[in-house]
């Protein structure tokens, strides 16, 4: 697809008729981040019934999530590296079909030790999607619209974590946990095929032409947003992997449920805001998305006590999270240009460092200080965000710059007019 835009009086640049999003092939990316983050997050919500189902304790499953990190941690970039000369799409249903095959062994799995190595290479494949899903994305799609295009293909997760968790939660009682993944790996089959229908094919780098992790690494503003990145995010799982026990001080031990439905409810609209004004606005959203976390964390360690301010919180929080994620990996798609896979594979490992931290941070807070301290240092890592982005004006977080409109040549008197 060629990308046309016109410029109407106000410099603001518009669309030609034939500049549309790909919808078909935004939503197949779609939902292969919904499956993605379905993936990596069922355990949690099967945790009794994967326990009785594999003989293991409860604690043992829960590092079926955290091995899945791992295999997305060490991943993400090498593979990434490893593919830049691949074509885009084989690479995508490559990493699309290795869910298929992970999830079918997790379902047939009676043994804790397969199920794990499973679980890795589902992280594995994770990295290398993540690490695709913005640039293809951004790809597709004309000038004026990429940011949307990547909103569109991000969408998924924040479903996956409001409504398909907890359906496939519904699912694991009801059905039993074998069948929620076999059910995974149907899907996936049929989005191999909704791949191969709809997503258009892309080149990938000239042999000797990649770009290297250093080269990337120094582009002005991959920096900055890698950081953001790692700030917003190790901030959001210090609170959101130890909820649990910082509502018990509230009375709300029993409620952790609803707070994470708020959570999630409140993130969808964050998401479609998100989606809807990126292209233009991409610096005051991320400075926003980061402010209300902040004034959320600010409430939630002033008047953590109170049930009400709790669930406001917990909302406005939602809301903040809802596009972060889009958000970020635009700015380093906008940031790194050609280079997008690569950066897009450091903003994974980064996300996944900080999920990490977030569980052995919060951990270590947890035993020493209190949960009374999750909230202020959430605050402090948000305020070095903010900073940090504020500052990245001229490379990263950049503002939205008009393009000059170009006045027609008058022709002189002797030539003739062209014609059309």
């Amino acid at each position: 697809m060629t990308t046309t835009t016109t410029t109407t009086r106000d410099d603001t640049p518009s669309l030609e008729r034939g500049d549309r999003l790909p919808l078909a092939a935004l939503l197949a990316l779609a939902m292969a981040a919904f499956i993605t983050v379905m993936t990596e997050a069922l355990p949690a919500g099967l945790l009794p019934q994967m326990a009785e189902g594999l003989a293991v304790s409860e604690a043992l499953v829960g590092q079926l999530v955290t091995v899945y990190a791992v295999g997305s941690l060490v991943a993400a970039i090498p593979l990434t590296a490893a593919t830049q000369t691949w074509r885009r799409r084989p690479l995508l249903l490559i990493a699309i079909g290795g869910f298929a095959v992970v999830n079918t062994v997790t379902a047939v799995s009676d043994t804790y030790a397969i199920t794990l190595v499973a679980r890795f290479f589902a992280g594995v494949f994770a990295g290398l999607l993540w690490a695709l899903v913005a640039g293809y994305a951004a790809r597709m799609a004309p000038g004026p619209l990429k940011g949307r295009a990547i909103a569109i293909a991000m969408a998924g997760a924040p479903f996956a974590l409001s409504l398909g968790v907890p359906a496939g939660a519904f699912l694991g009682a009801t059905l039993g946990w074998r069948v929620t993944f076999g059910l995974m790996s149907a899907l996936t089959v049929i989005l191999v095929f909704w791949v191969l229908a709809k997503a258009p094919d892309f080149p990938g780098q000239k042999r000797g032409e990649g770009f290297s992790l250093r080269t990337v690494f120094t582009l002005p503003g991959v920096r900055p947003v890698l950081f953001v990145t790692f700030a917003y995010v190790l901030a959001h799982n210090i609170l959101y992997t130890y909820i649990a026990p910082f509502l018990a001080p509230a009375g709300m031990a029993g409620r952790v449920d609803a707070a994470l439905l708020v959570f999630g409810a409140a993130a969808l609209p964050g998401l479609w805001i998100v989606g809807a004004l990126i292209d233009r606005w991409l610096r005051e959203l991320a400075l926003a998305s980061i402010a209300l976390f902040g004034l959320s964390a600010l409430a939630l360690g002033i008047a953590g006590g109170s049930p009400a301010v709790v669930y406001a919180s917990v909302a406005l929080w939602g809301f903040a999270f809802g596009g972060a994620a889009t958000l970020f990996q635009t700015a380093s798609a906008k940031t790194s240009g050609e280079a997008t896979d690569v950066a897009q594979s450091m903003i994974v490992t980064v996300w996944n460092i900080a999920i990490a931290g977030g569980g052995v941070g919060g951990g270590l807070l947890l035993e020493t200080v209190g949960v009374a301290a999750f909230p202020w240092c959430a605050l402090a890592l948000l305020v070095a965000a903010f900073v940090a982005a504020w500052a990245a004006r001229a490379h990263g977080f950049t503002p939205f710059r008009r393009p000059r409109a170009h006045p027609r040549r008058r022709s002189a008197p002797h030539e003739p007019r062209p014609t059309r």
